[in-house]
């Protein structure tokens, strides 16, 4: 038996950054593991100069993803004006606002995920300075706002942690679908409000407990390396679908 910590992210809007070039800010149609940890930093109050603890986070759990709804694909164009930065440094948001003499417009497309339902599975790997029970207390009681990706990306239902004991990842899921309150597994379960996946799609790291035979391996560049850098390395994401 392994213990795993489980938890429901659903909202409105959702990004999953990908590797951004030029204007074009894609998202993946499910949480990236980078994503997902920098919501338990968060949790935890974990800020992202801390560059020990975010790497204690990177090198402790590993991650497994259920897409119960991959949601429907939103694309923003999005314009901004700001001082040209080429020619005077700013050191603050406060000295860009004051420059309004020499604006001009950033142009780009931002992706979202729009009614996007995701199950995600923790485990410890390594020396993870967090227990799974300490992250669930702070998921339940957040130092720092969750949100979806992106700032305009808030949670509409609480995440809901459990700490479970089984042999895989799935397992786990399954058993904490059937501990659901009934208010939340009504709502979840309302295809009016929620509109599922007839099969869901799985994604978990190499390595993983699972009895799951993965159709293809993809590398995904969602490893945090650095945060203040913004710096992510490579890991092999498996990929399978399963039984609803």
């Amino acid at each position: 038996m392994r213990d795993f910590l489980v938890f429901r992210l659903y909202g409105p809007l959702a990004s999953w950054g990908d590797i951004a070039v030029g204007e074009q800010r894609p998202t993946t149609p499910h949480p990236s593991k980078s994503a997902v940890l920098g919501l338990i930093a968060a949790a935890l109050g974990v800020r992202r100069d801390e560059e020990e603890r975010q790497q204690a986070l990177a090198e402790g759990y590993g991650y497994a993803v259920r897409v119960d709804a991959p949601g429907v694909l939103q694309r923003d164009y999005h314009t901004v004006q700001i001082p040209d930065r080429r020619s005077k440094h700013m050191l603050t948001r406060r000295d860009e606002t004051l420059d309004r003499q020499n604006l001009y417009t950033v142009l780009s497309t931002r992706d979202y995920r729009c009614d996007g339902l995701y199950t995600v599975g923790l485990w410890i790997t390594g020396e993870a300075a967090t227990s799974l029970e300490e992250i669930a207390a702070s998921l339940r009681n957040p130092h720092f706002p969750l949100y979806l990706g992106r700032k305009s990306c808030p949670l509409a239902l609480p995440v809901y942690p459990l700490c479970l004991q089984t042999e895989t990842f799935e397992a786990a899921f399954v058993q904490y679908d059937a501990e659901q309150p009934d208010a939340l597994k009504n709502f979840l379960l309302d295809p009016l409000k929620v509109p599922k996946a007839a099969i869901p799609d799985y994604y978990w790291d190499e390595q993983a407990p699972t009895k799951m035979s993965p159709l293809h391996s993809t590398p995904r560049q969602d490893v945090p390396i650095s945060r203040k850098r913004w710096q992510f390395g490579k890991r092999n994401e498996q990929y399978a679908r399963g039984k609803p």
